[in-house]
């Protein structure tokens, strides 16, 4: 499995985060809490791109998440070591050389912590929204029946069709987010998880979106001056929140 050069060009985006940071059973994690009620005993986990929670792109959304009424959970995947920021425009990053001490062999252990402590404190239900490098986890939670439900973004590091077939066993809903231009997640991939999970085939739930004109990355690093770009990543993120609203 490997990444590619769309997994670490972008577009900051501009805003003023409102979550807090939080140490969760040792780990980091950026933490966007709803300001209205919401349900105590769930939590969506933010598993993120390459950039981890230090980006501000990502944490804008996780706050978008609470404001929707979820609390948003994102956890240092990278021990404060996530692709630097300049990499957006420079690239230059030697994306290769970061991935092999920080694949998900190393992420994993760090967010199963937080789900552990998560549970202490009286989360029975997890869901995950993964993104790029993110959607990875998302999908072996979902197969190990810890995550309820699973709204996954430009994937990346995904086998196909053999982890869409996997998927089957699992009993989280699933939703994927998906574009025209991704070599990690291409067309024919996509119609492979339809042709797999799609038309009733997976009992629990399955949808999926395609944003036409936009490229992989595009819901969290995607330049929103393009109207297409803008359409794509405000439309994924309002299919993610329906999703979970339906079946979170």
């Amino acid at each position: 499995m490997s990444l590619c050069k769309h997994c670490v060009s972008g577009v900051r985006h501009e805003g003023t985060p409102e979550g807090k940071w939080e140490k969760i059973n040792g780990v980091d994690c950026y933490v966007a809490t709803p300001t209205v009620e919401y349900a105590k005993e769930k939590a969506l986990l933010f598993l993120t791109d390459i950039f981890g929670p230090q980006l501000i792109n990502n944490q804008l959304l996780a706050d978008d998440f609470a404001r929707n009424g979820f609390r948003c959970i994102i956890p240092d995947m990278f021990e404060g070591d996530p692709a630097p920021e300049d990499a957006l425009e420079s690239g230059t990053f030697n994306i290769a050389a970061w991935f092999v001490p920080h694949g998900p062999h190393s992420a994993r252990p760090l967010v199963d912590k937080v789900i552990a402590a998560l549970k202490e404190e009286g989360v029975t239900s997890i869901a995950t929204a993964g993104y790029c490098y993110g959607a990875r986890i998302s999908f072996d939670l979902a197969y190990e029946n810890i995550a309820s439900v699973t709204v996954a973004s430009h994937p990346s590091l995904l086998q196909v069709p053999q982890d869409i077939i996997k998927y089957k066993a699992s009993k989280a809903p699933l939703l994927l987010n998906t574009c025209t231009t991704d070599p990690q997640f291409p067309i024919p991939a996509q119609q492979a998880a339809d042709m797999i999970l799609g038309n009733g085939q997976f009992e629990p739930g399955y949808e999926r979106t395609y944003w036409e004109g936009c490229t992989h990355g595009f819901s969290v690093r995607g330049d929103i001056k393009d109207p297409k770009v803008k359409e794509g990543k405000e439309g994924a993120f309002k299919a993610s929140v329906d999703f979970l609203f339906k079946y979170f």
